[in-house]
């Protein structure tokens, strides 16, 4: 692949022999570790930063055998600390320091670095920004919006009652909504068989009013709009194929702009609020972990902080000594 060097705005040129380490790198980045020339090209640009500073902060290397001398572990912890002063966002400097980790792992296998010193560098950790959810009057309302267009028997409206009932009833992801058969559908206990990340296989249950949104679409709404592209596809788009998440967003979004005092959220957001309003109501977080489809609990977690939030800002809009 034809490359320049980039070194990420700091205005001079590497040495032709640095050029050469570092297109050993990126070949190896492409073909070793089936990276994507995009992300490659990336890191290519990270580490030639990285040694661009080094340069820059005195007798910096001029062949590969100078980096061994210069690649250091408080070296790699000044350029990152160069990177926060400068204003670099937390996700910037996270990725500089995978490019960084990358490297100095590639350059000791290769013979270039004597050990691997990025090995201990650590990135910030991200800000966990708390999601944004729906309080359970503005649900209530939204799901009130739908059961108003389903009952005129558009088959468009019935169709979106349902999308927004599983998103918010059963907190499952919009690419798992749009995932389900007509046969993932368990209608005697009410539990959908959801495919989640990673392939993996849940039951969810839904509520009363979902199985009144469902039994309305499979009987009358998706006769109306099935045809030769539907296949088992449950829910369908305006031409017959199966729905696409694209088109699930817009419905959301469209359903909770014209919902009187809610606000206009993403199917993302009915997730976060039916996992928050679980909370709220009691229910065990290891149970909303399954629900969900979490690996770990620690993911679900942060919607106990939202929990806590909410309880805060009712306590300081109540209290008279808050």
């Amino acid at each position: 692949m034809g490359r320049t060097s980039d070194t990420a705005g700091a205005g001079r040129a590497l040495p032709g022999a640095l050029e050469v380490v570092l297109d050993d790198y990126v070949d190896h980045l492409v073909v070793g570790r089936s990276r994507s020339e995009s992300t490659a090209r990336s890191y290519r640009s990270d580490v030639a930063a990285l040694l661009t500073h080094l340069s820059a902060a005195g007798a910096g290397p001029r062949t590969a055998a100078d980096l061994a001398a210069v690649v250091t572990l408080p070296a790699l912890r000044g350029w990152l600390a160069a990177q926060v002063a400068s204003g670099a966002s937390r996700s910037t400097v996270a990725r500089r320091v995978a490019a960084a980790r990358s490297f100095s792992t590639w350059a000791t296998r290769a013979g270039v670095l004597a050990t691997d010193v990025a090995a201990r560098l650590e990135a910030p950790r991200p800000r966990r920004h708390l999601p944004e959810v729906l309080d359970p009057r503005q649900a209530a309302e939204t799901m009130r919006t739908t059961d108003l267009g389903a009952s005129q028997g558009d088959p468009v409206a019935v169709r979106d009652r349902v999308v927004v009932e599983l998103l918010y009833s059963c907190g499952i992801r919009v690419a798992e909504l749009c995932g389900l058969d007509v046969d993932d559908v368990d209608d005697g206990r009410r539990v959908l068989r959801v495919v989640g990340k990673g392939d993996r296989e849940r039951a969810v249950p839904y509520g009363v009013p979902a199985e009144r949104a469902l039994r309305s679409w499979l009987d009358a709404g998706r006769p109306a709009l099935a045809g030769p592209r539907s296949g088992p596809a449950l829910l369908l788009g305006a031409r017959g194929g199966r729905l696409d998440p694209r088109a699930a967003r817009r419905i959301v979004n469209e359903v909770t702009a014209a919902t009187p005092g809610a606000p206009t959220v993403s199917p993302h957001a009915l997730r976060h609020s039916s996992a928050t309003h679980l909370l709220e109501g009691g229910a065990d977080l290891r149970h909303v972990q399954e629900l969900l489809g979490h690996s770990t609990p620690a993911t679900t977690q942060i919607y106990t902080h939202v929990s806590a939030e909410r309880l805060r800002t009712a306590y300081r809009g109540a209290h008279p000594r808050a």
